[in-house]
């Protein structure tokens, strides 16, 4: 097994720097938002009655993240499509934010064009790519930023982005300090958490150790119910590992039935609870049953609690914690964190 604490050997499993790019999340929030702020949108788009992102894997969990975000105070309901058509409600009364990291992402490609077609107000945010040129050729609005990475690398971009073109409409209230609040408490978290800290004192690398050789299964309610997701897509494309999410309070009403069986699972998984001070009361307490409810069946479980005031910097925050913790797990089971080979193949394959 890897040690944490030897700086060398991680550069030797990190060829290509996902680690710097871990570290960078507040940097990319702050040109993100910068950028955001020079956007131009048509002034009709102020006027949408529904919100539709479109977007796959490290591209869409960004807009689930603004959706959870823009909820309590959005007067217009929001969703996020992961798919190859869209809902019947797309119309000319839908904002349509299209998020491709690369700009070639064949599904959203196929339901922007889709969503021109039904008269709906599409906007783009993305590097370039097929993306790019479509909407620069259709006269349509394109935020677009520079950040050369896996997209699930460009979280700050992707997330920032979305909730800067909710801002400028005024479909949600100015997040300036919010986004200042959370860059802070992101870089004062890192600070304890890098690699130059030692693992006795770093708690992302004790959470990461703990979680090796288990099955990490990650629990969220409120603002961070996708930062739970987020955890399970870092585990499975940093780490390599399976992974999987749930919801609270829906998983009081299903999952928790299921930790009887089989009992080989039971001895491997490994519960993360993802808590927040901004936790509806009866989740929180969800949550301290639900705990009593593994450790009497033996089920090994740990809680991380979010830090910041803000909705936004307790989001942020986790992920960033969260990404932190995939990576060292990754170097556990000396993985390259970079490449994602098994989606590499199926999109060579169905190319074809």
């Amino acid at each position: 097994m890897t040690d944490l604490d030897n700086l060398a050997e991680l550069r030797l499993c990190d060829p290509q720097d996902m680690l710097g790019h871990i570290s960078r999340l507040p940097q990319q929030c702050a040109e993100a938002w910068q950028n955001a702020q020079r956007s131009a949108l048509p002034e009709r788009y102020r006027h949408a009655r529904q919100v539709l992102v479109l977007g796959l894997g490290g591209s869409a969990i960004g807009g689930d993240l603004v959706r959870t975000l823009a909820q309590p105070e959005c007067a217009v309901p929001m969703l996020v499509n992961r798919d190859y058509t869209l809902p019947a409600f797309v119309g000319p009364e839908t904002l349509v934010i299209a998020s491709s990291h690369s700009g070639n992402t064949e599904e959203t490609l196929l339901t922007a064009e889709a969503a021109l077609a039904a008269g709906a107000m599409v906007v783009a945010v993305t590097t370039g790519g097929q993306l790019a040129e479509w909407a620069a050729a259709h006269a349509l609005p394109v935020v677009r930023f520079t950040y050369p990475s896996q997209p699930r690398a460009a979280l700050g971009h992707s997330l920032i982005l979305v909730l800067g073109v909710l801002c400028k409409l005024g479909l949600v209230a100015d997040k300036s300090a919010d986004v200042q609040e959370a860059i802070a408490v992101m870089s004062e978290w890192q600070a304890e958490i890098a690699p130059g800290v030692p693992a006795v004192q770093n708690a992302a690398k004790g959470l990461a150790s703990w979680l090796w050789g288990g099955l990490p299964i990650v629990y969220g309610a409120g603002y961070l119910s996708e930062v739970a997701r987020r955890w399970k897509g870092q585990f499975n494309e940093n780490a390599k590992s399976w992974s999987f999410f749930e919801q609270m309070p829906e998983l009081n009403h299903n999952a928790v039935a299921g930790f009887e069986a089989p009992q080989a699972v039971s001895q491997t998984a490994r519960v993360i609870m993802l808590l927040s001070s901004l936790d509806h009361p009866r989740n929180r307490r969800r949550f301290e049953v639900t705990r009593e409810i593994l450790a009497a069946r033996g089920i090994k479980c740990q809680t991380v609690e979010a830090r910041g005031s803000s909705p936004l910097a307790q989001l942020l925050s986790m992920v960033h914690y969260g990404d932190y913790v995939s990576y060292y797990l990754a170097m556990l089971y000396q993985m390259d964190p970079t490449p994602i080979g098994n989606i590499t193949y199926l999109k060579q394959r169905l190319s074809q």
